[in-house]
């Protein structure tokens, strides 16, 4: 997998008053910024292109990251407005930069120690989606993952979606078939969220996954990033 996309368009509101200032994933945490953990994993695991899509405050992205010659990464900014496009517009409005091939998708937001040497380059399926336990703040999860390595939308004993996956772009061609007359679809850009797509094509057989246990923080409040720093620190 030659290039990735991260999610860096959210808003931030569960974190104001830090995001007042600063969009989320350029928050620090243990001397850097969130991003660039991504953006050192994805260069070790091979990765050459990023693709970072920004709204808020997008144009700090530039001004932080550059062109991404420090880590060894080309990186192109997808810059979808001042309204974020939601997971599967701003995927789908990244497509084009994204070449033909699998390519992998990581939330800006989120820290975790997991190889991403050990996402598979080509999918099973639509796509690979990686699993973590659930959360103190989400006790329900998202997904099932049965014994075969197939994730399912619905069942007992569900795991957590971290942000992390591995996509084919077929899993767009028929995007709007499934998300139909929702809000969203009709603007121009095209803002929708992925799961229902998702979900979708898990009722067909075709997303596999994996049950990562290892750390894994989905840095959504000040005392969530906080603990994050104090962890990562010591």
């Amino acid at each position: 997998m030659r290039h990735a996309l991260i999610f860096a368009a959210g808003l931030g509101e569960r974190m104001r008053p830090l995001t007042d200032r600063t969009p989320k994933p350029l928050l620090p945490v243990g001397g850097k910024p969130l991003i660039e953990w991504h953006l050192e994993k994805l260069a070790a695991a091979g990765v050459h292109y990023v693709v970072i899509n920004t709204s808020h405050l997008g144009e700090q992205f530039p001004d932080a990251l550059g062109d991404g010659s420090r880590w060894g990464l080309r990186i192109r900014y997808a810059y979808e407005g001042t309204t974020p496009l939601e997971t599967g517009g701003g995927m789908l409005n990244a497509l084009p930069l994204l070449g033909s091939e699998p390519f992998i998708a990581v939330n800006g937001d989120i820290w975790t120690d997991a190889d991403f040497t050990a996402l598979p380059a080509e999918p099973a399926g639509l796509a690979h989606l990686l699993l973590v336990d659930n959360p103190p703040q989400h006790p329900a999860g998202d997904f099932l993952l049965d014994a075969q390595g197939i994730v399912h939308g619905d069942g007992a004993d569900k795991l957590t979606f971290s942000g992390i996956g591995v996509y084919r772009q077929a899993l767009f061609h028929h995007w709007r078939a499934v998300i139909g007359d929702a809000p969203g679809p009709d603007m121009k850009p095209t803002r929708f969220k992925l799961a229902p797509l998702l979900r979708a094509v898990m009722a067909k057989g075709q997303i596999s996954g994996s049950h990562y246990r290892g750390t894994w923080t989905d840095v959504g409040t000040p005392q969530r990033l906080a603990q994050l720093e104090f962890e990562v620190s010591h």
